[in-house]
């Protein structure tokens, strides 16, 4: 069994005070499309073991891991049928051991994907459940009885279309799924539910595991008197469960219970962190961190995801976050994951430049997802085509997550060098000039943008762990300040196609460009005035 190596391997003399999990770089892995050793076409734990020099170069300080579990995979893994395995298609639980083993050994922590809200129906509590309405695991799961016209209880939605309610004909109810039909969602109210769960924590936790990402958090907890949801009088028509304001069916009060529980389990071991996966509000976002700082350590923050990308929306965010935020809390930023097209897809390749830059400049946590360090794409893979339980079952809604999921683009040859064998999803048609083997070390590739931004954070507390303050800027400039021990950096990112300039009323400005997304304009003095390319991220360390 891995065990987990000592605090002085990670402690960072540079960063003080602060925990690997506040000052370092989280890089998130789709397993099934990172790296393929055994030429099967899906990703596996002995292709992430192989690929772990790799991500230490790119100075990564985590990697988390999408769910490896053992699972019938009709939602690709978020169906799990046995919490306490590895999957075949991934390796053993010994190839498990081997991979954290050598990532400890590079410095590298590991989270694991939890997924608490919902099960596999395969999955032997839930065959249990269903078996009979006296069974002793009936509770471990939510039933209820039909609404008098013999339907769904009440109009609760799937996440995935269609009534949140299945129908189960051998004992006469409905059970809860908020996703897939295939994903009956536990009943966190049942004691015996939480010591089970709280108990595969533990299980990885002994193993070596260093944190999970805790999968919609926000769900866990459903109203216990099954009210019937509002209906949403600004539906736009993007998305089906939409339809209704979920006020019974998420973020409830007493998801803070449960949270506390789960924070409570993973304090019982040294530096262990828990990130939540979390799609509210910032006002609701910011109180998953719980009273007096006992809930997650990092509520997932989507918004850079999710906002227009605009450079005086976006300073407004950053600015709401940063006043929301509750005493001691540590901030975090996400620019792409599995479920939302990659960020080079929405934004285009140069503004993806100055995305990895706003990334890895603010403060708080940065997670990159796998392929945005080589400027990666979504795949355009019909409708029809589509592997994607959630476009499968909500046909014209262009919700497929398919083409973000694609394999990781590691050389020229074959399969873009993911795998011998044909890759489980296409790879990009530009493989062959996007990927890692042509981007190291060419100066003005995405990565090695990517990998001089990553090293810079690690030379410069300022910029890991240092003070935020926003800079006034007009138009399509965002800029701001970081600062720690007498350390200052000015950060100033152009969102538009046209020259611009900065030069804040109050604020010298008088040093040195260090880095540029445009390697050409690194070393340039700045005194007054910030000039700025179209389409250009400066990094300005201040005399």
């Amino acid at each position: 069994m891995a065990a987990a190596s000592g605090h002085a391997v990670w402690l960072n003399p540079k960063m003080g005070k602060y925990l690997w999990w506040q000052y370092g770089v989280i890089y998130q892995i789709y397993p099934r499309s990172f790296m393929d050793a055994d030429g099967d076409g899906v990703g596996d734990l002995r292709g992430i073991t192989n690929r772990l020099d790799y991500l230490a170069q790119l100075r990564v300080d985590a990697i988390w891991l999408a769910p490896i579990y053992p699972s019938p995979m009709n939602d690709f893994g978020y169906d799990v049928s046995d919490y306490t395995a590895i999957h075949p298609m991934f390796g053993t639980v010994a190839d498990f051991d081997r991979m954290i083993e050598a990532a400890h050994a590079r410095g590298i922590r590991v989270i694991l994907d939890l997924v608490p809200n919902h099960t596999s129906d395969d999955h032997p509590w839930f065959r249990e459940s269903r078996s009979s309405r006296r069974s002793l695991k009936r509770d471990w799961y939510i039933w209820h009885e039909p609404a008098p016209d013999g339907g769904p209880p009440n109009n609760w939605l799937s996440e995935f279309g269609g009534s949140a309610w299945e129908w189960d004909v051998k004992t006469q109810q409905y059970y809860l799924h908020t996703f897939h039909r295939s994903q009956p969602d536990l009943n966190w109210r049942t004691p015996d539910v939480q010591e089970a769960m709280l108990d595969v924590m533990r299980f990885w936790f002994d193993r070596g595991v260093d944190g999970f990402r805790v999968d919609v958090m926000w769900h866990l907890i459903k109203d216990d008197q099954i009210r019937n949801n509002p209906l949403n009088p600004d539906y736009d028509g993007s998305h089906p469960y939409r339809r209704l304001i979920p006020i019974y069916q998420e973020d409830r009060p007493e998801v803070a219970d449960i949270v506390a529980m789960m924070r409570g389990v993973a304090d019982e071991y040294e530096e262990r962190t828990l990130l939540g996966e979390i799609y509210l509000p910032i006002e609701r976002l910011v109180a998953y961190y719980g009273p007096d700082g006992r809930g997650v350590h990092l509520p997932h923050n989507f918004h850079l995801l999710t906002e227009p990308w605009e450079a005086r929306r976006l300073a407004e965010v950053i600015d709401a976050y940063e006043r929301a935020l509750p005493a001691g809390a540590w901030p975090n930023w996400v620019l792409s994951n599995h479920d939302f097209p990659r960020i080079a897809t929405r934004v285009g390749p140069e503004q993806a430049r100055v995305a990895a830059m706003l990334l890895l400049t603010l403060r708080g946590t940065p997670t990159i997802y796998y392929g945005d360090e080589i400027g990666m794409v979504d795949v355009a893979i019909p409708e029809e085509s589509m592997q994607d339980p959630k476009a499968q079952n909500m046909p014209g809604f262009g919700l497929g997550r398919d083409g973000a999921r694609t394999p990781m683009q590691w050389t020229a040859g074959p399969h873009a060098g993911f795998s011998v064998g044909a890759p489980w999803l296409p790879v990009a048609d530009d493989y062959a000039r996007s990927n890692v083997e042509v981007n190291l070390g060419a100066d003005g590739s995405m990565l090695t943008l990517y990998q001089r931004l990553t090293t810079l954070r690690r030379s410069e507390r300022a910029l890991a762990t240092g003070s935020y303050a926003a800079v006034p800027a007009a138009g399509d400039v965002l800029s701001y300040l970081r600062e720690e021990e007498g350390r200052r950096f000015l950060v100033a990112l152009n969102f538009g196609g046209t020259r611009a300039s900065l030069a804040p009323p109050g604020l010298r400005l008088l040093g040195e460009v260090i880095e540029s997304t445009h390697p050409r304009r690194r070393r340039k003095t700045i005194d007054g005035v910030v000039e700025l390319d179209a389409h250009e991220g400066v990094v300005v360390r201040l005399a």
